[in-house]
């Protein structure tokens, strides 16, 4: 049993090693973490050390990294938001495919190749690699920038575009007549998919995650999410659609849901690690060998695609009113081909459009050129200015990004939302309990489930963006946790918090607290305060002793921060109020 687990776990170890040494390393280098992955991949695959012997079951498994990540992406376009980029996605996107196409197979042409396999070469360099492109832009911040929404648009047509493409080569391969004859069924059969995803989305996801959510069980939300995402991208295969696209759409239909920020950071590491491993995954697959015995053909197809592509990206960029900078910028990030070329020169071979040696060399071409796109974007940067951003590019694509987040929705948190509300500010919630946001829902309020405790939730619910953070927890330890979190972590951000009593206070203020109330004392002073009017003071006495009154607590609270006092919570004097106003003192009692 131990040795079957070692050799199981020797090729794990080997590739968490490989990348924890390279990716710190290139890094340093200031080369990228894409291509250490690709470095490691080519030192432990067969042309390297050969650790490994068959990199395509592992790029396989890795493939879910991109699937996870347009999930992801999926998360973040809510409906109407990917409505306001179909001019990108149809328009933008499907110029720059079609222009390309035809610009690769002329160049494909013009160096001997035959028209089929001109096409073929074409048609997969065009679609650019949305892992390489994903991890730049997520590196470089620019994910959520309006030039990062439309590099995102570009992607989402390639890869629309997977599927036409497929079903062109099987029309053009000898037994295309049995092919289209089935077109048709195919056609009904993904659309009968999509209709299930969408129904799966809009009417079960929510009540099944309430449910998990309610178990307190967080092994089981990951889980949840999980099979979320592998089965809508198992969906969308089985009914001849890429994965990758069933991922995003069901990220679309997930978009709204309470339970958002939980299914995004339950995904997060799995998709990083993925992601990563298919970087490992594709510097396997290069053949050194069949690089240096065919090295002239490679390297002029491959300088010969990476220009060609890169002037039709330039040119539909600045016909769509980019800027210079802009279209240079993309041109750089998109010249390389992807991981659906590897896709579409397998079908091309098994409908014999292709042969072995072709698709092998072609297979190279690509995997150089995603291996030299860190070293073309490193180029780019150092001979091109940077743009100033302006407050169009650099505006957020996420719409619950709000300057207010609010972490508890309870009695305390509802009243404290009001004023924000009616005043028109952007208000983002947060609570743990389901039964909590379903209520919420029924009275228009929308509240996503998250643990404010945990710092990857507060990413995912926009606290880098805040201006004011309000922790209206009725947990002590939990809210003073949030406390020193949100402080150490946003320090740009007002942390406001409720406070259980004195004892709580103190504490609150200690871990960085800008405001804390105790959630009593407001509404005890005013009833005091009606109280004395009772008893025949006119409301000008009464506002003013409670005044003093509170005037007091806050003078004797600072006094108590400042010399580290800290009372007894379990004394049930600590209650009580600061000493009387009245010159007549029947008893000294504790500082409350």
């Amino acid at each position: 049993m131990s040795s079957e687990v070692s050799q199981t776990l020797g090729p794990i170890v080997t590739l968490l090693g490989a990348a924890v040494v390279a990716v710190p390393l290139f890094r340093k280098l200031g080369l990228g973490s894409v291509l250490a992955y690709f470095a490691a991949g080519l030192l432990v695959g067969p042309s390297g050390v050969a650790l490994f012997t068959d990199p395509q079951a592992i790029l396989h498994v890795s493939e879910l990294g991109v699937v996870m990540f347009l999930f992801i992406i999926g998360l973040e376009m809510r409906p109407q938001r990917l409505w306001s980029l179909r001019r990108d996605i149809f328009g933008l996107g499907l110029a720059q495919v079609l222009l390309c196409t035809a610009l690769l197979g002329g160049l494909g042409l013009l160096l001997g190749l035959s028209p089929l396999v001109a096409f073929v070469g074409a048609a997969g360099f065009v679609l650019s690699s949305t892992a390489v492109v994903a991890q730049v832009l997520n590196e470089r911040g620019e994910t959520h920038t309006v030039a990062g929404q439309q590099a995102v648009s570009i992607l989402l047509l390639e890869d629309l575009a997977v599927v036409p493409l497929l079903i062109l080569v099987a029309f053009l391969a000898p037994d295309h007549v049995a092919a289209a004859g089935s077109g048709w069924k195919s056609l009904g059969v993904a659309l009968a998919a999509v209709g299930l995803l969408y129904a799966a989305g809009r009417w079960v996801i929510n009540p099944v995650f309430a449910l998990l959510a309610a178990s307190r069980a967080r092994e089981v939300l990951t889980a949840g999410a999980l099979l979320v995402v592998l089965g809508a991208a198992l969906l969308m295969e089985a009914a001849g659609l890429s994965m990758a696209m069933g991922a995003f759409m069901a990220g679309v239909l997930l978009s709204g849901s309470s339970y958002r920020h939980q299914i995004e950071v339950d995904i997060e590491p799995f998709k990083g690690i993925l992601l990563g491993l298919f970087f490992l995954a594709v510097g396997m697959s290069l053949d050194l060998a069949l690089v240096v015995q065919q090295w002239t053909f490679i390297g002029v197809v491959l300088l010969g695609y990476m220009a060609v592509k890169a002037v039709g990206i330039y040119t539909v960029a600045r016909l769509f009113g980019s800027n210079r900078l802009t279209a240079v910028s993309r041109m750089t990030l998109f010249a390389q081909g992807g991981e659906f070329a590897f896709v579409l020169f397998a079908a091309a071979q098994t409908q014999g459009l292709i042969d072995a040696p072709t698709q092998a060399l072609l297979s190279a071409v690509i995997i150089l050129s995603m291996a030299l796109t860190p070293l073309v974007l490193i180029l780019a940067k150092h001979l091109i200015p940077a743009e100033s951003p302006s407050m169009h590019d650099t505006e957020a694509a996420l719409d619950l990004k709000g300057k207010v987040l609010l972490i508890g929705f309870g009695r305390f948190g509802q009243i404290a939302s009001q004023g924000l509300l009616a005043q028109g500010f952007e208000v983002s919630t947060i609570d743990n309990n389901p039964d909590r946001i379903r209520d919420a829902a029924r009275f228009g309020y929308k509240v996503y489930y998250g643990d404010g405790a945990r710092l990857d939730i507060l990413h995912a619910s926009g606290a880098q963006h805040a201006q004011v953070i309000m922790v209206c927890v009725d947990d002590r330890d939990a809210c003073k946790h949030i406390v020193s979190l949100a402080k150490s972590e946003f320090p740009h951000a007002a942390v406001l918090a409720r406070a259980y009593d004195r004892y709580h206070a103190i504490e609150l203020i200690q871990a960085g607290a800008d405001v804390q109330l105790r959630e009593t004392l407001e509404s005890a002073l005013s009833l005091g305060c009606a109280a004395l009017e009772r008893l025949g003071l006119d409301s000008i006495e009464a506002r003013e002793v409670i005044d003093n009154i509170r005037l007091r607590d806050q003078e004797r609270l600072t006094i108590q921060v400042c010399e580290g006092i800290k009372p007894d919570p379990n004394h049930a004097s600590q209650t009580l109020t600061p000493e009387p106003l009245s010159p007549v003192r029947s008893a000294e009692h504790p500082v409350s």
